[in-house]
């Protein structure tokens, strides 16, 4: 059998990291990812997914993740019940991802380090090293020079 779930979208909100009684770390959030189709009006609507994320993945995603980072996510969809304390005749049904891996997906100034986006220092460009031999490359003088 498969459970496999692959989602990419925007956190919500800052995650809070916390700990189980037996000291295992866990932290859950929500993640909106925006529809491929537009509505009526031509506005995309967004789906809210509830995400868990236990151990190493839920420290990790607390320490380089914040609300507005974009986050791609693989993980199982995992669905359970409880029972409403105030109401006793009332059943509440959850369906959640719990994720096994995240990835970064924004730009780097999205992304970098442990600290927020607007308090990142300016990231440096890097410039690639070229081979020394460089007689089987033709240079192109502008975009309208490309043979495509």
């Amino acid at each position: 059998m498969i459970n496999k779930w692959i989602g990419m979208g925007r956190m919500t909100a800052d995650p809070e990291l916390r700990q189980t009684q037996s000291g295992v770390s866990t932290c859950s959030f929500t993640v909106a990812i925006q529809r491929d189709f537009s509505d009526g009006s031509g506005e995309r609507q967004s789906d809210f997914i509830s995400v868990v994320a236990w151990r190493q993945t839920a420290e990790f995603i607390c320490k380089y993740f914040f609300k507005g980072n974009m986050i791609a996510i693989e993980g199982q969809l995992r669905s359970r019940t409880y029972d409403d304390k105030r109401y006793p005749d009332v059943k509440h049904y959850v369906t959640e991802v719990f994720a096994d891996k995240v990835s970064f997906c924004g730009g780097k100034s999205e992304s970098s380090g442990a600290s927020r986006p607007s308090q990142a220092a300016p990231q440096k460009q890097a410039t690639a090293s070229l081979p020394s031999d460089l007689s089987d490359f033709e240079e192109v003088g502008s975009v309208d020079d490309l043979p495509f």
